[in-house]
């Protein structure tokens, strides 16, 4: 592109972090990359009655765990900051000031009240400000001081029509008739989102703003204010704008905050990895090819074109967010999974990662599971029965009495082998419960792996055996007959 791309990614600190401000943080992201362009990340923080630090710090975490790395922001600074809404108060005052001593805005006395009585006499079906203190004589003017009103500022919009080519939907024109004058401040000067939101893109220099289909109602709004910010020379270009399509959750209705699988906190929580949640959140709305679903974030900033992305509302899918996520697994090799993993294994209290021994263990044990999991977490469940002490283990899955029967075949087998190995376990099991007792290996090795895992699920059997080892095997074995 002829001018240097800079986008920016402007959430709110409210609540938790949801699965379409992640979305639209990554196709951001990667435009940006795909360009060589600037990713500008700033907190729009002007609401001091929702925004909470912990909800600021949930941000900053996700896009670091995400890998989304801004280049202007929080902790990074820029030539453009502050980069928090809270702290640009001077910024927003003077930009007011400056607008209040043009012809683009008007001082309006009006109360919510009063408007509303207004369009209901004259039965006007057009929401919002109908213009009504747009030309107030001097008289007027004093006679609502008088009262002890304080004006907010208004933002004149011209007559006509806006047009703007939108680059995801492409051109889209709106009647002004239905966009009415809105406010730029409170009463009290504190600046509103109408202000706020464009005045940060003109100061810092945004050339594109790729944001959700929900705000496509305000860029009139904002295209007009930005031929108002270029004749009072705060800005010189109107950015570029695209709207990317909804996420739909169950029965077809927008994905909301209400929604559980909107938190992204709850995936990270849940063993996803960044790349297998970006790649799927990748698919809301753009594909790399119609027949490819698994790619990596380098090769999604290469082919990504915002034109390329779909207007119409994508749709979440828990199974295929879940498969992609397996299938981002598979690529990783064996020791990465491994460290992945031991924050999760720590967090359940399975083991110390700090030590030795039960991290030997762990990587005796991992290619067991490597290709077995689909999330990290599922590794607990795995593998917490190699380090589990023994006063403390329990099943979670109960034998019958024929289970119990062939629990002791089993001891008596396995208390025989001379050396503990995979292959003398599996001989020896395999002789005593299949060929002599004729039992199918599902029920021969079901009841052992209950026995001495805990579960019906398990990694390999006669492996896990040899890892428990000797005594422990045998000792969950005694435990189980008597169970």
């Amino acid at each position: 592109m002829s001018t240097p791309v800079r986008v920016r990614m402007a959430p709110s600190p409210t609540g938790s972090p949801h699965v379409g401000l992640a979305r639209t943080a990554l196709y951001n992201w990667a435009f940006a990359r795909h360009h060589g362009g600037t990713f500008v990340f700033r907190i729009e923080d002007t609401d001091k009655e929702r925004n909470t630090t912990e909800s600021y710090d949930s941000l900053i975490d996700l896009m670091q765990w995400l890998g989304l790395d801004w280049d202007e922001g929080p902790l990074k600074g820029g030539d453009f900051g502050p980069y928090r809404q809270s702290e640009r108060s001077d910024i927003y005052a003077d930009v007011l000031d400056r607008l209040r001593a043009s012809s683009y805005t008007y001082d309006c006395f009006c109360t919510t009240d009063e408007v509303t009585a207004r369009r209901k006499a004259s039965g006007s079906k057009v929401m919002g400000y109908d213009g009504f203190c747009r030309e107030l004589t001097d008289e007027q003017v004093d006679a609502f001081r008088a009262e002890g009103r304080a004006p907010v500022v208004r933002f004149r919009m011209p007559d006509g029509e806006i047009t703007f080519t939108d680059l995801v939907r492409g051109d889209i024109t709106f009647r002004t008739e239905f966009v009415p004058d809105f406010a730029l401040a409170r009463a009290n000067g504190d600046p509103l989102y109408t202000l706020t939101a464009p005045v940060d893109d003109a100061t810092m220099r945004i050339t594109h703003v790729l944001r959700g289909e929900d705000l496509l109602s305000s860029t009139p709004r904002q295209v007009a204010l930005f031929e108002a910010f270029k004749a009072i020379g705060l800005a010189e270009e109107t950015p570029q704008y695209g709207h990317l399509p909804y996420v739909m959750g169950q029965g077809n209705k927008k994905l909301s905050k209400r929604d559980p699988e909107a938190h992204m906190e709850l995936y990270r929580e849940q063993g996803f990895l960044p790349e297998g949640l970006l790649n799927y959140l990748a698919l809301l709305g753009w594909s790399i090819a119609p027949d490819r679903d698994v790619f990596t974030l380098e090769e999604m900033v290469q082919a990504f074109d915002i034109k390329d992305v779909n207007p119409n509302p994508a749709r979440f899918d828990l199974k295929k967010a879940e498969a992609i996520n397996t299938s981002q697994l598979r690529l990783l090799p064996l020791d990465e999974i491994t460290e992945r993993c031991l924050p999760f294994l720590e967090k359940a209290g399975v083991l110390d990662p700090a030590d030795l021994p039960d991290r030997q263990l762990l990587d005796q044990a991992m290619p067991l599971v490597g290709e077995r999991i689909n999330k990290l977490t599922e590794v607990v469940d795995m593998l917490g029965f190699l380090f589990v002490d023994d006063a403390d283990f329990t099943r979670t899955d109960e034998l019958d009495d024929t289970g119990r029967e062939v629990v002791a075949a089993s001891y008596d087998a396995l208390s025989a082998i001379e050396h503990w190995s995979t292959a003398e376990i599996d001989e020896a099991l395999r002789r005593a419960l299949v060929e002599e007792r004729g039992l199918k290996p599902r029920h021969a090795f079901g009841p052992v792996r209950i026995a001495v895992t805990g579960r019906k699920v398990s990694p390999p059997l006669f492996e896990s055996l040899e890892l428990l080892g000797r005594e422990r095997s045998l000792a969950r074995l005694r435990d189980a007959m008597s169970a």
